[in-house]
């Protein structure tokens, strides 16, 4: 039977693409180099980092910036053609299987949203190539095709419990599997992924590009323990979307409250050309003996650093500068995919 492993369960390494789409950060690329390569720093002291790198050319700027940042070992970079960087929707998710790690292709469309995302659609047959694990590739029950998921919708404690959202899965304005209904995606989860209980979230938090991601709203840090992005202004939109979804966790967790829920707070609105960006906190990323977190020069981001150092004090919890990274559309838990242990 598959299981798929929780994040802060012994990682191998961490998958990461270097940035080189100028579109999704229009006129702030060159920063971003920056903020990977500190990703990369504060990683490579624990587990391996592999880095996908578009061409040879960019894979000459990674190293030029890795350097720079004294990042000479425990890091491997490979020529792959990519689109974007958002790997934790692109690469495969890996699973236990039968005692061996496997990879779990869903389809990737870029979230219904873009058309150029046919090298990213390759990204699993590349990382099943340099990893040389199995692949698979989930098709739907109804026998239309593959499943179409990302793994920024998905959410697990590694013992058979996960999150994701309605707005995601089943509302009308996404395109990813028309006709797929809860009963429908549960079974899928329980096949591929080991999950017993799947708990529905309503929606995700405004600004987000990818209709509800789960990750941006809702994290395990330790069985039975999820921490909720809350915003406590009746005034923002987040308000009613982050009370709906505590209320779902609270009957989830049942009258003998299996479920401990801690609030996160989010930062204050951030802006970009009169956008409104998913800035959160939630986007954080545990790896081995660290968690990063994304930052964005709040006085909120004093209050979620000590708040999930608190709750994973077997961790160093390091802050990111993200207020460009995020100008993108994600952060630090969109860029990453974990590879556990095998």
């Amino acid at each position: 039977m598959r299981r798929w492993p929780a994040e802060w369960e012994k990682h191998d390494a961490t998958w990461i693409a270097w940035p080189h789409h100028e579109p999704d950060w229009p006129g702030k690329l060159a920063p971003i180099s920056w903020v990977y390569a500190e990703i990369a720093r504060v990683l490579h002291q624990h587990e391996r980092v592999e880095i996908l790198c578009h061409d040879a050319s960019v894979r000459d700027n990674a190293e030029r910036h890795l350097k720079a940042h004294g990042v000479t070992a425990n890091v491997r970079l490979h020529v792959v053609p990519n689109d974007r960087v958002w790997l934790r929707d692109s690469s495969p998710v890996w699973v236990q299987n039968g005692g061996k790690l496997e990879l779990v292709n869903w389809r990737f469309n870029a979230w219904a949203k873009y058309d150029n995302y046919e090298r990213d659609a390759k990204v699993g047959q590349a990382v099943e190539k340099i990893t040389k694990v199995k692949r698979s590739e989930p098709m739907r029950p109804d026998g239309q095709g593959r499943v179409v998921l990302e793994g920024g919708a998905i959410e697990t404690d590694g013992a058979g419990t996960m999150l994701t959202t309605e707005e995601c899965l089943l509302s009308q304005v996404q395109e990813r599997n028309p006709g797929l209904d809860r009963e429908g995606y549960e079974q899928l989860f329980r096949e591929w992924l080991g999950i017993r209980e799947t708990i529905w979230l309503g929606g995700g938090c405004v600004g987000d590009d990818t209709h509800g991601h789960v990750d941006d709203i809702a994290r395990f840090v330790a069985p039975g323990v999820i921490v909720l992005a809350f915003e406590d202004d009746p005034a923002d939109e987040n308000h009613e979307r982050s009370a709906d979804n505590l209320r779902r966790l609270q009957l989830a967790g049942g009258d003998a409250g299996a479920l401990k829920i801690v609030k996160l707070p989010f930062p204050r609105p951030v802006i970009m050309n009169g956008e409104r960006l998913p800035a959160s906190y939630a986007n954080f990323y545990i790896a081995n003996r660290t968690v990063i977190v994304p930052t964005f020069n709040d006085r909120n981001d004093r209050i979620a650093l000590n708040t999930l150092a608190a709750l994973m004090p077997d961790r160093d919890v390091i802050g990111v500068h993200a207020v460009d990274l995020v100008w993108g559309l994600g952060t630090l838990h969109c860029l990453t995919q974990q590879q556990p242990a095998g």
